[in-house]
């Protein structure tokens, strides 16, 4: 099913997952026209950790370097209980230093790889990027999908490809469109994110780069990201309270005050940015409708409790890239039904479980629970069996595993 002369893949979104797909394609010699309804990246300050299974794939498409070379590499995260003040369990990547390359996280903001994805393509015919171009519909038929498009600048026009790719996010216009079912739920609190220029680690409080703390009234996110460069900005991430209003949380007093319970110190804390959102836990019923694909965002959503999202998104883009070639050099199509049934279990069986089971270990309230959720990952983490799983998991290897035995 070779392209003809002058066709393209569709990529809809410049995000990450939207990149990352762009990239593998064009390794493959895949030319790709990628469409963003902004006027070009935008710096979007959500996912932030690079996973050891990533950093793997990435590795394969050429583009780590920069990565490691402006990223943060951290090899281990705690769990804290806010309550006590203790320390219950720290994971340390590096136990899996005799399988991967990179027994790490980095954390490296997703508009950064965005960019370092670009500047790594660089300038090509074989990578056409239309900003300020919305997607407002398309129609398949037996040999392609014909996209409509509003321009920011001129008429709008249609446009045919063989195959098109939705990787514009939670609110997917080719989702929609194409009539893919999104399951799943939505929380009924939403998460603030603050960022602080607050240098925790020179004020001695003991953190690593990575940190969640459970409470059973209002648990706790704590990670850096180096941001625009020193001292690097300290990103949190709480829920909000029931019947709390967004003028409540977002007020200088709402902002500081969640700030201060956590990590109390003399006078206010300087705030970057900060930012309220819906969560959600969704996965779509297929992640092929015809020759529209979906991946990212558009094809699953989780809360952000140990950073799975992007890089679930990321395994998403480069299985798709491979399956997707291997149909355009001449093998059967039903291989993006093999792609759409692996990431659904990588999905559910992977992302999906391990974020809601780390939103649960934050903010049990009954005490026995909550005290018994703490000793098993305590005792998890002190035995190197059970700790090496654990950090499989959260790396993502199992995922992949996973997903790799559907067939």
């Amino acid at each position: 099913m070779a392209l003809k002369p002058g066709e393209r893949v569709i990529v809809v979104g410049c995000g990450p997952v939207g990149m990352v797909l762009t990239l593998a394609l064009y390794r493959a010699g895949i030319p790709v026209t990628l469409i963003e309804k902004n006027a070009g990246p935008i710096d979007d300050q959500r996912a932030a950790a690079i996973q050891p299974s990533s950093l793997e794939l990435l590795a394969e498409l050429g583009v780590t370097g920069e990565i490691h070379e402006k990223g943060l590499i951290s090899p281990t995260f705690h769990c804290r209980d806010r309550v006590s003040g203790d320390l219950v369990a720290e994971f340390d990547f590096s136990q899996l230093a005799d399988m991967t390359e990179f027994p790490y996280v980095i954390q490296y903001e997703q508009f950064k790889l965005v960019k370092t994805i670009m500047a790594d393509i660089g300038d090509t015919p074989d990578v056409e990027y239309r900003f300020s171009c919305a997607v407002t519909g398309l129609e398949q038929k037996a040999d392609g999908v014909t996209v409509s498009l509003n321009n920011e600048d001129s008429e709008p026009e249609t446009m045919t490809a063989p195959w098109i790719i939705g990787c514009d996010g939670f609110s997917s216009v080719v989702r929609e469109a194409a009539d893919i079912e999104f399951v799943g739920f939505t929380y009924p609190e939403r998460f603030v994110k603050i960022g602080t220029d607050f240098d925790f680690e020179a004020a001695g409080q003991a953190l690593c780069i990575r940190n969640f703390f459970s409470d059973p009234d209002e648990w706790c996110n704590l990670f850096k990201v180096n941001g625009y460069g020193p001292p690097g900005i300290w990103r949190t991430v709480f829920p909000t309270r029931v019947g709390e209003t967004d003028d409540e949380c977002l007020s200088h007093e709402g902002i500081q005050g969640r700030l201060q319970k956590f990590f109390p110190k003399d006078g206010d804390y300087n705030i970057m940015y900060a930012g309220l959102y819906h969560v959600h836990q969704r996965v779509v019923e297929a992640f092929r409708k015809g020759r529209v694909l979906v991946a990212g965002d558009a094809a699953h959503v989780n809360n952000p409790i140990g950073g799975l999202g992007m890089n679930g998104g990321i395994h998403d883009a480069v299985s798709l890239g491979e399956h997707l070639s291997r149909v355009i050099d001449g093998e059967d199509d039903a291989l993006l039904d093999v792609y759409s049934r692996q990431r659904h279990k990588a999905q559910m069986d992977g992302v999906q479980a391990t974020s809601i089971a780390n939103k649960k270990l934050m903010e049990a309230k009954d005490p026995t629970i909550r005290q018994q959720q703490l000793d098993d990952v305590r005792a998890t983490a002190e035995d190197p069996a059970k700790s090496r799983a654990y950090c499989l998991n959260a790396g993502l290897f199992t995922s992949l595993e996973k997903a790799a035995a559907v067939t």
